[in-house]
């Protein structure tokens, strides 16, 4: 008796185990049991043609289109799919993140089509993997499989023809709070640049957080002011000098930042940044620009990187630098980079639902192609909305599940025609609570700041401006 009861108790047990490792997966009208071994469709799969999918033929094209650029030797995924074996130890993973739309990471809803660099699966290519997955996961005929995409060792831009580098390594701890640092380095540009493409290549990218790259030009005048058409002659009256431009955007009051004395002095931010020119972070890193427009950097400019570090347990050196790749001839319109942020706010303990706006307005027309938003680990959505002078309305970016681990600039796949008087509301929604997983102090009152265990309410911008387009419409 107490034999049979031992191996009655050691099936239970079994079976119990085998419940626990398996998950049940409904997606796209597909019931899927996914185990470690066994794979087995509860909805008729043969039915749907599933028993003629295999990874050679039609898994490995959609896993070579959506997935290895992160999922790769030396990418950020965490395993490779270019390789068989490694994807068919990972297909309870693969199951899960397609059924809970983790991955491809892509968080703004939106209609297919609006946004140039989604990282989007299609559903038929999503029931195509799962389907393969619920009949086993045969690897078919192996002559079939399309060749393997190959990757730059380096830059992803190609060779840039130009490269700025950090003067010398940084020193990253194995442990502390590190502020954030800034280094100043010349161009050494002896003409304006137009840029296409800009990547930044940091040194240490474990430790590195986030880079943000401005531009400032030099001291003075610029080289061509003294024939510049909007700049009157010396010793003429006043009357005949053109009036000063006002400013294309206009920002509300709730860009003011009070920053904590620093304790590190030696790499603090200097008195002007410029221009932000470019930034990487997981998600975004390269920018291309749409043809016919580029970003113009001024001869002699001086670039400040702005590094946010954080330690990781074992001590680094980094020496990050951005390369440049000049188009080949003036586009026809200057994109501008910038942002807009709201620096004064406060986040009670334990809340769960705060909203906090921004507002950027226009008094020319614009052409807006990118927006970035950027909040820390307690936030948890964005809305934007365009709000016309006539009072009409519409969101133009809605990202309702904010995932820190991936800083994505939504660019427009057409630009967003902006009138003078129109503005953009930005409204960040943050959770303070302890249902917030990823909150690193619930207790805590939070206002703006560096660090991930404060918060931000940022967001970067690409525009041009219409009335300083370089060449004619058509040309």
């Amino acid at each position: 008796m107490h034999r049979a009861r031992s191996s009655s108790g050691t099936h239970r047990r079994v079976a119990r185990a085998r419940l626990a490792v398996a998950s049940t997966i409904a997606v796209a009208g597909i019931i899927l049991v996914v185990g470690p071994r066994n794979f087995t469709s509860l909805d008729a799969a043969p039915r749907l043609g599933a028993d003629s999918i295999t990874y050679a033929a039609d898994v490995a094209p959609i896993l070579y289109k959506n997935c290895v650029t992160c999922h790769r030797p030396g990418g950020i995924g965490p395993f490779s799919m270019l390789n068989f074996d490694t994807v068919q130890g990972r297909l309870k993973d693969i199951a899960d993140v397609l059924h809970e739309g983790k991955m491809p990471p892509w968080h703004a809803v939106a209609p297919p089509g609006t946004f140039r660099n989604e990282r989007r699966i299609s559903d038929a290519d999503k029931r195509t993997i799962l389907r393969w997955i619920a009949t086993g996961a045969p690897l078919g005929d192996a002559t079939r499989m399309p060749p393997a995409p190959s990757f730059p060792s380096g830059w992803e831009i190609g060779t840039p023809d130009a490269v700025v580098e950090m003067p010398e390594p940084f020193h990253v701890p194995a442990r502390g709070t590190v502020e954030y640092m800034y280094f100043q380095v010349p161009t050494n540009f002896t003409e304006d640049k137009w840029v296409e493409a800009i990547e930044i290549m940091p040194g240490a990218r474990d430790v590195v957080h986030h880079v943000l790259v401005y531009a400032r030009p030099p001291e003075g005048p610029p080289p061509n002011a003294a024939v510049a058409s909007s700049v009157a002659p010396a010793g003429a009256p006043a009357a005949a000098r053109p009036p000063a431009p006002k400013p294309v955007l206009v920002f509300d009051s709730t860009a003011k930042l009070d920053d904590p004395p620093r304790k590190d002095t030696t790499h603090a931010p200097p008195r002007r940044l410029g221009a932000l020119i470019g930034s990487t972070a997981v998600g975004t890193n390269v920018l291309t620009l749409p043809e016919g427009t580029a970003l113009r950097i001024r001869a002699g400019s001086i670039l400040t990187f702005q590094l946010h570090y954080t330690a990781k347990g074992h001590e680094r050196m980094d020496r990050t630098a951005i390369g440049f790749r000049f188009a080949k001839q003036p586009p026809a319109e200057q994109i501008i980079a910038t942002a807009f942020f709201n620096g004064q706010f406060t986040i009670p303990p334990g809340a769960s639902d705060v909203m906090i706006p921004s507002t950027l307005g226009f008094n020319e027309p614009v052409k807006i192609y990118g927006l970035l938003p950027h909040t820390h680990l307690r936030g948890k959505r964005w809305q934007y909305t365009l709000v016309r002078p006539d009072g009409s309305s519409e969101v133009i970016l809605d990202v309702p599940k904010y995932d820190f681990n991936w800083q994505t600039y939504y660019l427009f796949a057409k630009p967003l025609e902006v009138p003078a008087g129109a503005r953009i509301v930005a409204r960040a929604w943050y959770d303070n609570s302890a249902e917030n997983e990823n909150n690193p102090d619930p207790a805590a009152t939070v206002h703006w700041g560096d660090q991930t265990w404060e918060e931000m309410q940022y967001t970067g911008i690409l525009y041009s401006v219409n009335s300083r387009r370089l060449k004619p419409e058509g040309k």
